[in-house]
């Protein structure tokens, strides 16, 4: 029996969350052209905030805003966290579902942003974030059973959030991260109850 020796022993690097590294790429790249630009590209793409209805960009960025980041801190936090979470999540629920759950984050957090704080500018991926970490926490999820994963993650990440909204004043947008842990709480629940 003869087999290849040349292959013996060695590994192989494989793609196993193409739409987790996809718009994680997308992320870097708003993130080098933010810095590139002197902020300028996140202020046109980037970034929501409460300008004109009457521009087409201002609907376009309720979605585009995730991808942009503050800077290099910003970015690295997010995609640590979205590289960690996002293949067992894209295994388990698929490309698909995945984007239409950060999808979804995006514009709702994007809209509420856009209305109740139009004084504060949105970026970050930290909503979609927090919709994983709420999604992963569904991950052993039997019908007419609530994981306690669920809910200490819900306790520690969202009660957290809703803490440091309360109590702390810094430039991170609690509202997002509260938002985002809803909706990944919301269709989590939702996708294992069908299955």
């Amino acid at each position: 029996m003869a087999y290849d020796k040349s292959t013996k022993g060695r590994f192989k690097i494989t793609l196993n969350a193409p739409f987790m590294l996809a718009f994680t790429a997308v992320c870097l790249i708003a993130t080098i052209l933010n810095q590139i630009t002197a902020g300028k590209s996140n202020e046109w793409l980037f970034m929501t905030y409460h300008s004109s209805l009457k521009q087409p960009l201002t609907y376009i960025r309720f979605f585009t805003h995730v991808f942009g980041h503050s800077g290099w801190a910003h970015f690295m936090g997010n995609a640590s966290y979205l590289l960690l979470l996002g293949p067992m999540l894209e295994e388990k629920y698929g490309a698909g579902k995945l984007a239409g759950t950060f999808a979804i984050t995006a514009a709702v957090t994007g809209i509420l942003n856009y209305i109740f704080f139009p004084s504060v500018a949105l970026c970050g991926a930290s909503g979609i974030v927090f919709a994983c970490i709420m999604l992963t926490s569904f991950t052993s999820f039997k019908e007419r059973e609530i994981p306690i994963t669920f809910i200490l993650v819900a306790v520690i990440f969202i009660g957290g959030q809703i803490m440091d909204g309360l109590f702390t004043r810094d430039n991170i947008s609690q509202l997002s991260h509260i938002i985002g842990g809803i909706v990944g709480g919301i269709v989590g629940y939702n996708l294992n109850r069908r299955s």
